[in-house]
């Protein structure tokens, strides 16, 4: 039982880990560099655009698409480790 308790409290900090990182990554793109170093990425053009307007319209939401399928595959990653997969 003790057993059994350790592994799934290692699961969750691996959990939260993976979630905490993963926020981490969506916040530096979509609030640092859409918002705190906008000007500064304004003087890098990407497709005709300033590359501090694309992180904050479209890099931001590429990025938070990203991440959704990121966490799926670590977290059926981290399931199938631990044993808790829905297979």
């Amino acid at each position: 039982m003790e057993n059994n308790r350790q592994k799934m409290q290692e699961y969750w900090k691996r959990n939260v880990r993976i979630l905490f990182i993963l926020l981490g990554i969506w916040f530096l793109v979509s609030f640092v560099f859409g918002i705190l170093l906008k000007d500064e990425l304004n003087q890098i053009r990407m497709g005709g655009f300033k590359l501090g307007f694309w992180f904050a319209q479209q890099g931001s939401i590429y990025c938070f698409v990203i991440i959704i399928f990121v966490y799926v595959w670590l977290m059926n990653r981290l399931d199938r480790e631990f044993d808790v997969h829905e297979d």
